[in-house]
């Protein structure tokens, strides 16, 4: 997928849109996502709860709240899966961090529950949602 692809079809983030870490690990894809690859939902949203809701993803929103969740192709990733998929299409060196797939899922997402549950404590979390600059306003949905 690629510039050619219409937005509409492009994989979708969805992320927690009070949490800082969160916010900027955005910020981080969307400097690194040149061709506009991925789309960006916060999971607070209604077109969140919506969209996964009738994708049939029925632990939403808890307990996957503390969780990135990328819809790509039909599928919906989530945790370390999520994010080693989003690595995989990022420009640079990101593309490598795929190969930690090796590695059990369950180890990845020990790892990843870690940060996850004292993100808030490590890097605060603001009383709204991101709002995206006009510049990259066309990226996220909208609800």
């Amino acid at each position: 997928m690629g510039t050619d692809t219409p937005i509409e079809h492009r994989p979708v983030i969805f992320f927690d849109g009070v949490c800082n870490l969160c916010n900027g690990a955005v910020r981080f894809i969307i400097r690194r996502d040149p061709d506009s690859h991925f789309r960006f939902a916060t999971l607070q949203s209604d077109y969140a709860r919506k969209f996964l809701t009738e994708m049939g993803y029925h632990n939403f929103p808890e307990p996957e709240m503390d969780s990135i969740i990328l819809f790509k192709e039909g599928h919906i990733f989530v945790k370390s899966d999520a994010a080693l998929n989003i690595a995989r299409h990022l420009s640079g060196i990101w593309p490598v961090l795929y190969g930690l797939r090796i590695f059990p899922r369950f180890l990845r997402n020990l790892a990843y529950n870690v940060v996850a549950k004292n993100r808030y404590k490590w890097f605060g979390r603001r009383d709204a949602c991101m709002i995206p600059t006009a510049e990259f306003r066309s990226r996220f949905v909208e609800d």
